[in-house]
């Protein structure tokens, strides 16, 4: 089998694996928040509920994909498409085992960095094109909060590659064989998981569509196949912070006995199910509260652990 030919068929296998997982999470998200709140959830179509998603695809690919009259109709159905290839675009560099990735690059940590930036435009562009007033404050908390906390997600990988040295992702997993690097970047842990948080607008910082303040923000006018895509992004966007926090601290496919797929996702499905209980447990707090903490205790923390990082690299070395 050619190289390109195995990459291919890799590429493929992970697309549906991401989009499968990222289906089947709407399921266990809704029974386990069920659990949480002492109500029953989905429990009707199929055993368990397990048909409730398949309902919901159908009802999605039935509904009138309607477009507002005064909207920019290009960028209204452009929008909603980049946020789903910008999120699946960055697991071309997530190695989920040795050998088992659709492309190594070394500066792979650079590439992810700068694919999940560019989701930005859409849930922005999303907002303006949408010509309501509810859904440009939506796209506005987006870019603050999203440009905000990726200056803080950037900052917080910095001791990572210095202690790797290395941006290539396939490197930085077999520099923790002795010791992973949720314990010596315990900081930079915190201040990535937060941020990925914030970058993926889940609670408690889903102020970009506070139902409360703003209907559905940036996404109020969409429909059908359309608002489907925001909805299967946002999933998408869980898994892949996931599988970066398990990549970057946590050994990525190390690990005794199992093979190294089965460990990654392990480690991968107990950090959604972290992103799970979190909606269930924390309130959402208000927009200036959010970017006061961004600035105020975030970017702090991420520049202390950069220097002390440094610091401690600098004497081991020296």
């Amino acid at each position: 089998m050619s190289y390109a030919l195995a990459h291919a068929l890799i590429a493929i296998g992970v697309l549906i694996a991401i989009l499968s997982v990222a289906a089947g999470l709407i399921w266990v998200e809704r029974r386990v928040l069920a659990l949480y709140q002492d109500r029953l959830g989905p429990n009707r179509v199929g055993p368990f509920g397990l048909l409730q998603v398949l309902a919901d695809v159908v009802k999605i690919m039935t509904k009138e994909d309607w477009i507002p009259p005064f909207a920019d109709r290009t960028v209204f159905v452009v929008a909603p498409a980049i946020v789903m290839v910008t999120t699946l675009l960055a697991f071309a560099v997530v190695p989920f085992a040795p050998g088992l990735e659709v492309v190594r690059l070394d500066v792979g940590l650079l590439f992810f960095l700068a694919t999940s930036s560019l989701g930005v435009y859409s849930v922005v562009l999303a907002g303006w094109s949408s010509d309501s007033k509810y859904s440009l404050l939506g796209g506005l908390r987006a870019s603050a909060q999203m440009l905000s906390y990726e200056v803080f997600m950037g900052l917080s990988l910095m001791g990572v590659v210095m202690q790797a040295g290395s941006f290539d992702l396939v490197e930085i997993v077999e520099a923790q064989r002795r010791l992973w690097f949720c314990v010596p970047q315990f900081l930079g842990l915190v201040v990535f998981l937060i941020a990925g948080i914030a970058e993926t607008r889940r609670l408690p910082f889903d102020l970009p569509e506070a139902d409360s303040e703003l209907i559905a923000g940036y996404h109020s006018e969409y429909s059908g196949m359309k608002f489907g895509m925001f909805f299967v992004g946002e999933y998408v966007g869980i898994t892949l912070i996931s599988a970066m926090l398990v990549t970057l601290f946590f050994g990525g496919w190390l690990g005794p006995l199992l093979p190294g797929v089965a460990w990654f996702a392990i480690k991968v499905l107990a950090f959604v199910g972290v992103f799970i209980l979190l909606r269930a447990a924390l309130p959402r707090p208000r927009y200036d509260q959010l970017m006061s903490f961004g600035w105020k205790v975030m970017l702090p923390l991420a520049l202390a652990n950069l220097v002390a990082t440094a610091a401690v690299v600098l004497w081991i070395r020296g």
